[in-house]
């Protein structure tokens, strides 16, 4: 195979539709956990509330701490024409957000009312559906107004509505900082027992920030992976991360990235120097790249064809990875945002 031609269909695999979890599991931490060692191709499977008997005292521990706004905002136009405002990312700026408007006749200048004290207006179109959006809230308190008045943006593969559960369980117990449209699902599997256990063995916590856009679910088009271009997203690697870090590689532990997010996140600071970092990476894992942070990672089970199936194919190996999805398929594991965990090493 040519280095600079990887056909997209490498990373295909047939899925039953109904192994895809369309509801959580109660409680969090009783989700599947499929358990990968890189080194032996060994596949063992146990449950999420296990995960503290395969990390050692010393290992490092790395989440993401965004939290999912309810990003789906519905409104209309002065002529009463319907509109659905989809938050993908904010911008530089107050109130200033990167959206995708579904509707007729959208362009700058329209304004949308979506609740009497909070509206939309259009500053530039960006591409296609896409739209730089000012919102405007009399109070000025426009965050707390989306939280009112938006709607989770729930997978579009759930093929259902936003439901009281989502508000709870599409969340993180850990999430602090507003902006995301798309939840860090590796972290939903996380109870208070888990991080105590964890804590009683010795096992260091850390957290960074990486607001998760649309981008996630878009799969890859282009024929060839290698040309596929991953959205930015915003994303801080605070000073005592990065020192945790060094430490941890110094004592010759492990950094354990718990979702995709957070190993883009820290392979962007690796790839900087191992400095701390603010602002946006389009980091593509993808054939080729070293990975200089991330020694484990706790993922989901991914779509076929997306960035994310391409990254965990790249750090434990494609045959590897689909003989383990063959595997999770026979056993009826959950896939997906609600889906089980997997555990690589």
């Amino acid at each position: 195979m040519e280095k600079d031609f990887i056909p997209v269909e490498l990373y295909d695999y047939e899925l039953p539709k109904e192994l895809i979890a369309k509801y959580p599991i109660e409680p969090r931490d009783h989700s599947r956990l499929m358990v990968l060692n890189k080194a032996t191709k060994e596949i063992k499977h146990d449950y999420f509330y296990n995960l503290p008997e395969y990390l050692q005292e010393g290992d490092l521990l790395v989440l993401n701490n965004t939290k999912v706004i309810p990003a789906r905002l519905l409104g209309t136009k002065p002529t009463g024409g319907k509109v659905e405002v989809l938050l993908n990312r904010k911008l530089e700026g107050q109130n200033l957000w990167e959206a995708l408007v579904g509707g007729k006749k959208i362009k700058p200048g329209l304004e949308i009312t979506i609740a009497p004290d909070l509206k939309a207006v259009i500053k530039r179109q960006v591409e296609g559906p896409l739209f730089e959006v000012e919102l405007f809230a009399p109070d000025g308190r426009v965050m707390d107004k989306i939280f009112q008045y938006g709607k989770i943006p729930i997978p579009p593969y759930l093929e259902r509505e936003e439901e009281e559960i989502d508000r709870k369980r599409y969340q993180t117990i850990f999430a602090q900082r507003e902006g995301s449209v798309a939840a860090p699902t590796a972290s939903l599997h996380f109870t208070e027992r888990v991080f105590e256990k964890l804590r009683q063995k010795g096992v260091q916590i850390a957290y960074i920030t990486l607001h998760v856009g649309l981008g996630t679910f878009k799969p890859i088009k282009v024929k060839n992976i290698l040309q596929h271009k991953v959205d930015p997203e915003y994303v801080e690697v605070p000073q005592e991360v990065v020192e945790k870090i060094k430490e941890t590689k110094e004592r010759k532990r492990r950094v354990i990235a718990v979702g995709t997010t957070v190993t883009r996140a820290l392979e962007t600071v690796g790839l900087k120097g191992l400095k701390p970092f603010k602002g946006f990476t389009d980091l593509y894992i993808k054939p080729g790249h070293k990975f200089m942070v991330v020694d484990a990672m706790i993922t989901n089970f991914h779509l076929p064809r997306s960035s994310l199936l391409v990254l965990v194919a790249t750090f434990a190996g494609r045959e590897f990875i689909l003989k383990a999805y063959r595997e999770a398929i026979e056993k009826g594991y959950r896939f997906y945002s609600y889906g089980d965990a997997m555990l690589i090493l």
